[in-house]
């Protein structure tokens, strides 16, 4: 007897070659046209519309019509963290990808997972939160102390930056590559764009990578250790990058 939601037709879905790699090209939360996914998805464009109704269908993905242009998108976050968690699992089974070479260390240090900061440093802004009593963790629920709230301040995040959503404001995401958790919601969410803001770190484009500059990481692990002060900020310039 089925007891729950029905994983399976979620499953057939994520489960074809092409279909998941038009979700894995997503999950910068970037939105793409047909024939931009038909690249990633390694097939014709003709079949690439075929796999994105079915994925529309199946409300894995959202579809932006903007005159003659359609674009695709990651219908919500929690698409994002169950494929996440999927290539966590994959990564620990047999056939797994070949490796990308000079960007695999890259792409596991900081990475964009959906819209917040993943990889080691991801987990590491995780762990510091949680260590620093930022964040509060009860089960499954998280939330942001009154402690957290001050230590946002200091980067110049505030209460007013969040609005309404029906998006939880702190949500744990399990990270792939890190296979532990990394913090999502619309804390997560501000931070990283935070982070751009005050010229920390870019997104290398066309990848997931994020690139933290040499004062952009001593920045954030300054502040993650509460440092009395924090380096001095200043635009990304190509020679500051690691």
């Amino acid at each position: 007897m089925k007891e729950g939601p029905d994983i399976s037709r979620i499953a057939s879905l994520i489960g074809d070659p092409a279909r998941s790699n038009i979700l894995l090209a997503l999950m910068d939360g970037r939105a793409l046209t047909a024939g931009e996914l038909s690249v990633f998805a390694g097939v014709t464009k003709q079949t690439t519309s075929s796999h994105l109704a079915q994925l529309l269908a199946g409300g894995l993905l959202a579809r932006d019509v903007q005159g003659r242009h359609h674009y695709y998108r990651l219908k919500e976050a929690d698409v994002g963290h169950a494929i996440e968690a999927l290539m966590g699992v994959a990564e620990k089974c047999i056939g797994k990808r070949a490796r990308t070479g000079p960007k695999e260390p890259a792409l596991r240090k900081s990475r964009i997972c959906y819209d917040h900061l993943a990889g080691e440093l991801g987990v590491l802004q995780f762990d510091k939160m949680l260590e620093n009593g930022w964040l509060s963790l009860c089960e499954k629920d998280i939330s942001l102390t009154q402690e957290g709230w001050k230590a946002l301040g200091q980067i110049g995040i505030g209460k007013s930056d969040f609005h309404k959503s029906r998006r939880p404001l702190c949500k744990s995401c399990l990270d792939w590559s890190a296979r532990r958790h990394h913090l999502a919601g619309l804390v997560g969410k501000t931070l990283l764009n935070q982070f751009f803001v005050l010229g920390w770190a870019k997104r290398l484009s066309e990848t997931r990578i994020i690139k933290f500059t040499v004062e952009g990481e001593v920045s954030l692990r300054r502040w993650l250790d509460q440092a009395s002060t924090l380096v001095a900020y200043k635009p990304l310039e190509a020679e500051d990058v690691i």
